[in-house]
C-alpha cells in the first residue's frame, strides 16, 4: 500500500510540470510481429530483410519494451481487449467478433479509449480497421438490425450507415472507418458513421469472387456488398492522408486530440500501393507481405512528418503496437525473414511468436529516450496508462484487465511491470496464464461452447526458455506449480474478478 501510495504521488508530480496536455497517437499495426520490425530483429539478426526506420527512430526516441504482449493470438479478441481494458473473456464472445454484421462486444458499461480521452477534454479520431461489430437496418425490414449468421451471400443489409456498434457510437467525434480492414465484407468505407463513396462513380454492389478476379482484386475473406470502385490496394494511402488531413485541420485547436490510427497492414490480401508518401512500394521487398511491412512504416512517417509540420511532434505522446503477432508466408521465409524473431509461433497460436509483439512509446517533451523495457505489459494496459496519466478515475467495474505502466515510462523508482497475465491463442482455442516468467498453456475441448472443459497442457520457463523449446508439465517437480497456476488461470477466466488494482485518484 505504501509503494502504490508513493508511485500515485510520483505521477502526480510528474503530471503536475506538463505545460499542456500532450497529444496522443495510438497506432495499432495489423499482423505486426517483433521480426517485422527492424528496431527488434537487429537485436538478434543482422540479416535484414525489410527496414523500418522510420518506427525504429520512434523506439529510439522513446521506450521500446521487449515483453509486451497482445491480449490474444488474434486480432478481433484483440482489438475488443485494447478498446476496453478488458480481458478477452469478458466478451459475450470470448473468442472474437468476427463478422461486421454481428453484435458489438462491447457493452453499455464498458467504457473505451475514445470515451475515456473524450471525457479528458480531448477530440477523439478513430482511423481503419474496426473489427469489432457493428449494427446495420436491415433492408426488407428497416426497423429491423440485420444480424449476420456468416452467410456467404449477404445482401439483406443497409451498409450505407452505421445504426450502432461502430466508432462514432464509442466515444470518437470523428471517425473514418473500414470495418473489417481490408479482409472481409462489407468492402467500403464509412466517415462518421456513414458510407463514404471511394468515388463519384461509386454505388453499393455485390462483389463476388468472380466479379473480384475480373477487376484484379483479391478478396482474403467472404464475397459480400462493397463500394464498386473498392480496391485493397489503395485503402492504406487514403487511410493514411486522411489521418494526416485530420491532424493538419486539428493541431491547432484549443483541446488537444487523441487519435487511434488502426492500419490495414499488413494483413492478407497481401496487396500494396504502388506506392506512398513518394516511396515505391510494390514490388521493392522479396514479397508482397514485407511490400506492405514497409508500407506500414511509411504511414507511420506521413503521421510523423504531419506532426512536425504542425510543431506538435515534441508534445504527441506516441504508442505503437500490434493486435498479434506476426505471419509465416512463404515468400518472406525463403527470403530469411522471420516475423517472430527468435520466438515459438506466429499469429493464430498461443506460443510467445503469437503474442509478444512491439511496443513502443515515445513523447519527445517528458519521456527519456533510448530505453528498452523487458517489464511485462499487454495492450489492455494503454486505457489505465492513459487515464493515470491524466490523473483521472475508471469506475471499478470498469476496463478490469488493464494495469498502469506509467511509472515505468517516468522511470520511477523500483517500478514493475505486470506479475501475471492471462491472454489467448487462436483457433487453437488455448488460454494461457504467465506468472513471473512461468507460462503455463490452458487447452479448451473445442467441442464445449461453454468452455467449461479445460486441461493444462504444457508449462515453460520462460526465464530460461524464452523459446518455448522444453515443456516441462510432465515433471514431478512441477505438479505443484501446475496445480496453482491452473487454478489461477480458471479463477480469473470464471469470475468478474478484477485482475489489475483500479485506477483511483
Amino acid at each position: 500500500m505504501r509503494r502504490r501510495v508513493l508511485v500515485l504521488i510520483g505521477i502526480f508530480c510528474w503530471v503536475s510540470t506538463m505545460a499542456e496536455k500532450p497529444n496522443v497517437l495510438v497506432i495499432l499495426a495489423d499482423d505486426i510481429g517483433l521480426g517485422d520490425i527492424s528496431y527488434y530483429r537487429s537485436k538478434h539478426s543482422q540479416n535484414l530483410i525489410v527496414q523500418t526506420p522510420t518506427i525504429d527512430k520512434i523506439a529510439q526516441e522513446g521506450m521500446a519494451f521487449t515483453n509486451a504482449h497482445s491480449p490474444a493470438g488474434l486480432c478481433a479478441p484483440s482489438r475488443y481487449a485494447i478498446m476496453t481494458g478488458n480481458n478477452t473473456y469478458r466478451s459475450y464472445k470470448p473468442w472474437g467478433v468476427w463478422g461486421s454484421y454481428q453484435r458489438s462486444p462491447i457493452e453499455k458499461e464498458d467504457i473505451t479509449l475514445g470515451q475515456l480521452m473524450k471525457s479528458v477534454g480531448y477530440q477523439t479520431a478513430f482511423f481503419g480497421k474496426w473489427h469489432i461489430g457493428g449494427d446495420f437496418k436491415r433492408k426488407s425490414n428497416p426497423n429491423e438490425v440485420y444480424r449476420s449468421n456468416n452467410r456467404k451471400r449477404e445482401v439483406d443489409v443497409d451498409i450505407s450507415q452505421y445504426v450502432g456498434g461502430g466508432p462514432s457510437f464509442q466515444g470518437f467525434d470523428y471517425d473514418f472507418t473500414y470495418p473489417a480492414g481490408i479482409q472481409d465484407a462489407p468492402y467500403a468505407v464509412f466517415e462518421n458513421g456513414k458510407w463514404y463513396p471511394l468515388d463519384k462513380n461509386s454505388k453499393i454492389e455485390f462483389l463476388s469472387y468472380l466479379e473480384a478476379e475480373k477487376k484484379g482484386l483479391i478478396l482474403d475473406k467472404e464475397e459480400g456488398l462493397a463500394d464498386t470502385e473498392w480496391d485493397s490496394r489503395k485503402m492504406g494511402p487514403l487511410l493514411a492522408k486522411k489521418a494526416v488531413d485530420y491532424i493538419h485541420s486539428h493541431s491547432q485547436k484549443k483541446e488537444p486530440f487523441f487519435i487511434y490510427y488502426s492500419s490495414e497492414a499488413v494483413h492478407r490480401p497481401h496487396t500494396p500501393p504502388v506506392s506512398i508518401n513518394g516511396k515505391k512500394i510494390k514490388g521493392s521487398t522479396p514479397s508482397p507481405h514485407l511490400d506492405m511491412v514497409k508500407e506500414l512504416d511509411q504511414q507511420v512517417a506521413m503521421l510523423i512528418d504531419a506532426l512536425k509540420e504542425n510543431g506538435v511532434y515534441d508534445n504527441t505522446l506516441i504508442i505503437f503496437t500490434s493486435d498479434n503477432g506476426g505471419l509465416k508466408v512463404k515468400e518472406s521465409i525463403r527470403a530469411g525473414h522471420n516475423s517472430s524473431d527468435i520466438y515459438r509461433g506466429s499469429k493464430n497460436s498461443t506460443f510467445e511468436g503469437g503474442h509478444r509483439v512491439p511496443f513502443i512509446v515515445s513523447w519527445p517533451k517528458m519521456i527519456e529516450s533510448g530505453i528498452t523495457s523487458s517489464e511485462a505489459i499487454q495492450g489492455n494496459d494503454i486505457m489505465a496508462t492513459l487515464a493515470a496519466l491524466h490523473n483521472t478515475s475508471i469506475p471499478s467495474h470498469q476496463a478490469l484487465d488493464s494495469y498502469n505502466f506509467l511509472p515505468i515510462l517516468i522511470n520511477e523508482k523500483e517500478a514493475k511491470g505486470r506479475d501475471f497475465m492471462v491472454l489467448q491463442g487462436g483457433s487453437d482455442k488455448r488460454g494461457t496464464l504467465i506468472e513471473n516468467g512461468w507460462k503455463l498453456i490452458v487447452q479448451f475441448d473445442k467441442k464445449d461452447k461453454s468452455d467449461q472443459t479445460r486441461t493444462p497442457l504444457m508449462l515453460f520457463n520462460l526465464n530460461e526458455d524464452v523459446k518455448e523449446k522444453n515443456n516441462l508439465i510432465d515433471q514431478p517437480e512441477q505438479q505443484e506449480r501446475i496445480k496453482s497456476m491452473f487454478a489461477k488461470f480458471n479463477q480469473y477466466r470464471d469470475s468478474k474478478k478484477r485482475s489489475t488494482a483500479p485506477i483511483k485518484f
